[in-house]
């Protein structure tokens, strides 16, 4: 069982790991602080708590630690127990949510070992923006994607934005980095992937007629402004688009990622 530790002293180190988010350089979950994974919200908490994710502490007020009763039973960590406004001195800002998670970082997960164990995948490059990545995480979750590959010029989808945008589903979703790009396209195609990259160009095949749901099958998207570069789309397979009407001639990544993730499905 999580053990119940009273805090009323904002300035207590023990909350330390929980301390100025709302600070950019002090932020531990930023690039170049600690990489610590920071839950916010009960429901969020429970999926950290249920992933491979190391916890390290919850803090939070009294009603929301004990909404966690259950989930907190085989855990061997602090629970910081404290009322609203001592945890906006700690925090920064008032958290509506009433409670936090941190947790180290699980182990990277292998590339090879990702591609060799699913079926379909999505692959992202340069999807910069924490709330499409935490929403293209959800929306993966949501309809059978077994994992997430980043290409060059993702963000972190462990940044704290990232994982309460995705409702924690990017901590149950796996995903690696590939280190080389648009090369390391090659090792999907090279495991019996066929590769399909989603853009908007004219002569590019609909997606009802590209076949997403037959084999094993990666999509690839790209960032919310241009979209995949040239190199990534010759890296495919084949380009396919999703037919618009009227005068619209894109869609929002995480939305584009949905219609694409169904398809794979059979939808």
């Amino acid at each position: 069982m999580a053990h119940i530790v009273e805090v009323s002293d904002a300035d207590d180190p023990r909350v330390d790991d929980f301390r100025d988010l709302s600070r950019a350089d002090r932020r531990p979950d930023r690039p170049g602080g600690r990489g610590l994974v920071i839950a916010e919200g009960v429901v969020v908490v429970e999926r950290l708590l249920a992933s491979p994710y190391p916890v390290r502490a919850l803090f939070g007020v009294r009603r929301r630690i004990d909404e966690l009763a259950d989930a907190l039973v085989d855990l061997d960590a602090p629970a910081y127990v404290t009322d609203a406004d001592v945890m906006a001195q700690v925090v920064g800002f008032h958290l509506n949510r009433g409670v936090l998670a941190v947790a180290d970082r699980a182990p990277a997960v292998d590339p090879a070992d990702l591609i060799g164990r699913s079926r379909n995948l999505a692959v992202l490059e340069g999807v910069g923006d924490h709330e499409n990545l935490g929403a293209l995480f959800r929306n993966a979750a949501a309809l059978g994607v077994d994992g997430v590959l980043l290409g060059a010029g993702c963000s972190d989808p462990l940044y704290r934005r990232s994982v309460r945008v995705s409702m924690g589903h990017v901590l149950r979703v796996p995903f690696t980095s590939l280190e080389t790009w648009p090369d390391g396209v090659k090792l999907l195609q090279d495991n019996g992937f066929r590769v399909a990259a989603l853009t908007p160009r004219s002569d590019s095949i609909p997606l009802r007629a590209a076949g997403l749901e037959h084999g094993r099958v990666a999509v690839l998207l790209g960032s919310e402004g241009p979209g995949l570069t040239d190199e990534a789309i010759a890296a495919a397979d084949l380009a396919v688009r999703i037919p618009m009407s009227g005068d619209v001639d894109s869609l929002n990544v995480a939305t584009a990622g949905a219609i694409a993730f169904h398809a794979m499905n059979g939808g």
